[in-house]
């Protein structure tokens, strides 16, 4: 696993899905694609640690809340299917719980 991909999008570096959402109003499904990817990559390898890293919980703690919030603004340009937005506010949960849970929510994912 490639931990600069995950580092990159919590820290809002360069092309991360934070950019494209915050100071350019986009929502880019790749970007958010590799964003939750990188999430999920995480959880599959470190899933059953006891431990957590705190600059990964820090991730995995503020960038649902945050996106959520920022793109459920009205001033936000929504391009896609309200359930498209949901379904993406879902899935950025349900990867929190499973990083400090320890495991998914999901039986596919077990």
């Amino acid at each position: 696993m490639d931990l600069h991909v995950l580092t990159n999008e919590f820290e809002a570096g360069d092309g991360s899905f934070l950019i494209t959402i915050r100071p350019n109003m986009i929502w880019d499904i790749e970007a958010f694609d590799r964003l939750t990817d990188a999430m999920e990559q995480y959880c599959r390898v470190h899933g059953g640690s006891q431990t957590l890293e705190r600059w990964v919980a820090q991730g995995f703690w503020y960038v649902p809340g945050f996106i959520c919030n920022w793109t459920s603004h009205p001033n936000f340009p929504r391009a896609f299917p309200t359930t498209y937005y949901e379904t993406a506010y879902r899935r950025l949960d349900d990867l929190a719980y499973w990083y400090f849970c320890g495991h998914s929510g999901h039986a596919e994912d077990l």
